[in-house]
């Protein structure tokens, strides 16, 4: 057994290669739209996914330049408008994918071992170029990686700025079925790449608050977000495993009066944990940023196969004092409140809102929670069967829903935390009951705990 829990070092027996598309594509610049390149999206989305026999290099490398004739935006590059510097395109020219292949000394039961959350040393897995500015860096990056056992890694960086988590999902099934049904070159569904339906109005016009942009006022203290200011406080990850029974137990606490999703019931626990361990100054305005899919809410829909960012952050809010105070019900009324305002009007407006003004979204004293856990991710068999493990490369920053192999009806919790307040945090979490724990509440307020900015 490997002794400690950071990963060995990879070894690289070539250099890392570009992919480039098997045959040609159009060439051109691509328009993003204002969810696209909003700033807080310029990162790229890292999946690891360990699986337990190796697909030759060989083989992907083929189907990944099969599959880039489809989605041949993934083979350009990113770069500033001509029009307006602050704004980004890609330029679909085809330079190519990265793809690098590597050796680990590691088994797949030893990194199954050290897999119940991730670490920093897991960013070895995925090749990265020293001194490469955001937009140098190609929009897809691959690294497989051999373990000693026979098992393979493969880890992927796709730009968010071109796919959203279900067109992450898409692209990535698409890669699969290309390796694993190397005969049938139809795709079961085909990438829409014009975003243009997503342009802002000749007139923009603002019509509603969007207070996933608007700051909060922060009394008697503060919080900084999405969950802890990483610089001044020491944040460790922790991993939590909801099964069925324990996602219906949290959902009771709704009924009769109101019903809900498992992730309205889950979103709002995990939140209200969060809170809980906190202990921010009662009268605080604490925020859920949470993702909601708009492909099916806008007039007219977004076409099928549209891979690009067609999500938008819904907001709920409320005070400390109220989301500490009662059950997780009054947080799944925020939280359905804030998805029932979504509709096409409000994501218009948010588009123009960006027009105008490249607004970030109010991270103060807010938990934001990206959902992994029904993007169909644990399912992506290059042919060689489904994954062992599937998860981030590394999360230090938002709170993700993942899903749970081999059980679709359970997500894991991951989150990072103060870890002055991790025990805290874990006891909320575990913590099912209706009632807030004693002394909680006290002198009308919730327990003071501050963490400045």
């Amino acid at each position: 057994m490997f002794p400690s829990s950071d990963i060995p070092d990879c070894l690289y027996p070539f250099q890392p290669t570009l992919v480039c598309p098997k045959l040609s594509t159009p060439k051109h610049s691509l328009y993003l739209s204002n969810l696209d390149d909003q700033k807080f999206l310029r990162f790229s989305i890292k999946y690891l996914y360990l699986y337990k026999r190796t697909v030759p290099v060989d083989t992907l490398k083929s189907s990944l330049s099969r599959v880039l004739v489809d989605y041949y935006p993934l083979a350009g590059r990113l770069r500033p408008s001509e029009e307006d510097e602050e704004k980004l395109q890609i330029d679909c020219d085809g330079q190519g994918a990265l793809f690098a292949e590597a050796f680990i000394n590691l088994s797949a039961e030893e990194f199954l071992k050290l897999s119940s959350k991730p670490n920093r040393s897991w960013r070895k897995l995925l090749y990265r170029e020293e001194g490469q500015s955001f937009l140098e860096i190609p929009p897809l990056v691959v690294q497989v990686t051999h373990l000693r056992c026979g098992a393979m890694i493969l880890c992927t960086a796709i730009n968010h700025c071109l796919a959203d988590g279900l067109g992450t999902a898409q692209f990535l099934h698409a890669w699969a079925h290309m390796t694993s049904k190397p005969s049938n070159t139809a795709l079961p569904v085909g990438p829409f790449h014009s975003r243009e339906l997503l342009r802002p109005r000749k007139s923009p016009k603002i019509t509603e608050q969007h207070p996933e942009f608007t700051i909060s006022a922060l009394s008697n203290g503060r919080i900084t977000g999405p969950l802890v200011d990483p610089t001044n406080q020491l944040v460790v990850s922790t991993c939590f495993m909801f099964t069925p029974s324990q996602i219906l137990q949290i959902k009771k606490q709704c009924v009769p009066s109101v019903k809900c999703t498992s992730f309205e019931a889950l979103a709002s626990h995990v939140w209200r944990a969060w809170v809980r361990s906190l202990g921010p100054p009662p009268s605080l305005r604490v925020k859920l940023l949470f993702s909601v899919n708009i492909r099916g809410r806008l007039r007219p829909e977004l076409p099928e196969g549209y891979y690009g960012n067609g999500f938008v952050l819904g907001c709920a809010e409320t005070t400390a004092k109220d989301l500490v105070g009662s059950n997780v019900r009054h947080g799944v009324e925020r939280v359905q409140d804030a998805k029932r305002a979504l509709d096409d009007e409000y994501v218009r407006s948010m588009i123009d809102l960006l027009e105008e003004r490249r607004a970030r979204p109010d991270l103060s004293a807010t938990l934001v929670i990206s959902q992994w856990a029904k993007l169909g991710l644990e399912d992506v068999n290059f042919g060689e069967g489904k994954p062992l493990h599937m998860g981030p490369l590394a999360s230090e920053i938002y709170c993700l829903f993942l899903p749970v192999i081999g059980n679709p009806e359970a997500i894991t919790v991951l989150m990072s935390v103060p870890e002055s307040v991790a025990d805290k945090f874990e006891s909320c979490m575990q913590d099912f009951s209706a009632e807030t724990e004693k002394g909680e509440l006290e002198n009308g307020g919730v327990k003071r705990l501050d963490v400045q900015s």
